[in-house]
């Protein structure tokens, strides 16, 4: 097979990817068996036009992934492939949670290899990776945190930096750093309901603002400031959960303004930053110390990482934060840490990142179909759509017709901080559903919302 030559795409990845790529599905076609001997290293860059060293990286990751293997003197040869020593295990398939807003999950093969050679390269430090390590991630995952936090206009020094295990705990951490018990924090009216779950945890009281179409009026924040005394003000202003809603640039300069002038805190969930192509620039990027930037994994590669890149206001503010991590959960997950930093290293983060993306997009086209002429806001890229029920639906009614579908509903009641909870359901898209089951869960939902079903 010293005559075998991989067609490139244009996928946008890296060359030396690709080709590690084009190695694994020709094996997985049997274009290429175990034994076959690939060409020469020079011989196929001069075949694709491309440098030597770019192959060489291509070798170099099929051979990580368990694809090939060199010997000195004899060349490269494709290696037998292994069955798993064991199937899926069903009961582990069968654990998700409705409740939550997902990303939808992988099922391109190549991504999917990958994902698990990353996995396979991060087990031969498996011992290392049991101990009890740095409480805000070591040097190798700080320098991958900063590259990963560079695709949103951020450029932090090291000493601001922390990994911590997920945006949920590194909120308790900041809020048990920088507030006490019975102390305000400003937020949106209708916000994320984990920030109502672990205010009420730590005994903050959350006040929220009045809104428009581009997001909190800031001159209802400077009310507010004066009016309350806050510790600061939390904000999730990309794709916000559960609305939909990006701030954009414009209306983000005027916050910040306000949050400067007043020298406010800023939490800011980024946690949906990651998946536009072009989404505005963080506040980190407007009032960096004033902002802790919470840039959480969890929707952009995945919520079983438990991991968020983390910055604090100054060098000061992250110390302060990492002894408040300490005493809460010891340490992010070293394993966790290294596939992480091996995926951002290899280019398999960002992929995962581009699928998210593209089919959350497809998901939202299927959602805009079924449910044409109901009303709800919703955005290209985001995972759940805001829906108002019709006149004369309960919310209650509608989750309880819908009980027993893979489609996650959350009522309004959730997310509303002040008042009485209008009629909105979150309806959420993302998840380990196909495309097909979506469609017909959706289906279902729309005959729920018919006028004739409530009126019948």
């Amino acid at each position: 097979m010293i005559s075998w030559t991989p067609k490139l795409g244009q996928s946008g990845k890296p060359r030396y990817l690709e080709i590690a790529e084009a190695i694994g599905a020709a094996i997985r076609t049997g274009e290429l068996s175990p034994g076959d001997r690939l060409p020469p290293q020079r011989k196929l860059a001069e075949r694709l036009g491309i440098d030597f060293t770019t192959v060489s990286r291509g070798y170099a990751e099929a051979q990580s992934r368990g694809l090939i293997d060199s010997h000195v003197g004899r060349g490269t040869f494709v290696l037998p492939q292994a069955a798993p020593s064991e199937a899926p295990d069903p009961r582990r398939a069968r654990e998700e949670d409705l409740s939550m807003n997902m990303p939808p999950e992988p099922d391109d093969p190549d991504l999917l290899e990958r994902m698990r050679a990353g996995l396979g390269a991060v087990s031969a430090n498996l011992t290392a990776l049991l101990r009890y390590q740095s409480a805000t991630g070591g040097e190798q995952d700080k320098a991958a945190a900063g590259s990963w936090l560079s695709m949103r206009g951020m450029v932090p020094r090291q000493d601001r930096v922390l990994i911590t295990p997920g945006a949920h705990a590194t909120m308790v951490a900041m809020f048990s750093t920088i507030a006490e018990r019975g102390d305000v924090i400003l937020c949106e009216s209708v916000t994320y309901a984990g920030l109502r779950a672990i205010a009420g945890r730590l005994g903050l009281r959350l006040v929220g603002l009045a809104s428009d179409a581009a997001g909190i009026l800031p001159d209802a924040l400077a009310t507010a400031i004066k009016a309350h005394n806050p510790r600061a003000l939390y904000l999730n202003p990309t794709l916000h959960n559960p609305t939909t809603l990006t701030i954009p640039q414009t209306r983000r300069m005027e916050i910040a303004e306000v949050l400067i002038r007043h020298r406010l805190p800023l939490i800011e969930d980024d946690a949906y930053g990651f998946i536009p192509a072009q989404a505005p620039a963080p506040f980190a990027t407007l009032a960096p110390d004033l902002t802790w930037h919470i840039g959480g994994l969890a929707k952009c590669i995945g919520a079983g990482l438990r991991l968020a890149y983390t910055v604090a206001p100054d060098a000061r503010a992250a110390l302060e934060m990492a002894q408040a991590q300490r005493a809460i959960s010891v340490m992010p997950s070293p394993l966790s840490m290294a596939l992480a930093t091996r995926w951002i290293e290899d280019g398999t983060a960002d992929s995962i990142r581009r699928f998210v993306r593209a089919e959350t997009q497809a998901r939202q086209a299927i959602a805009a179909e079924v449910l044409a002429g109901h009303e709800f806001q919703t955005a290209p890229h985001a995972f759940n759509i805001w829906l108002r029920l019709p006149i004369g639906a309960g919310r209650a009614e509608v989750m309880g017709r819908m009980a027993g579908r893979r489609i996650g509903l959350m009522p309004s009641d959730a997310f509303t901080v002040e008042g009485r909870p209008d009629e909105h359901i979150r309806v959420s898209l993302g998840g380990a559903i196909s495309r097909d089951d979506l469609r017909t869960g959706l289906l279902h939902l729309a005959s729920v919302l018919s006028i004739n079903s409530w009126m019948g």
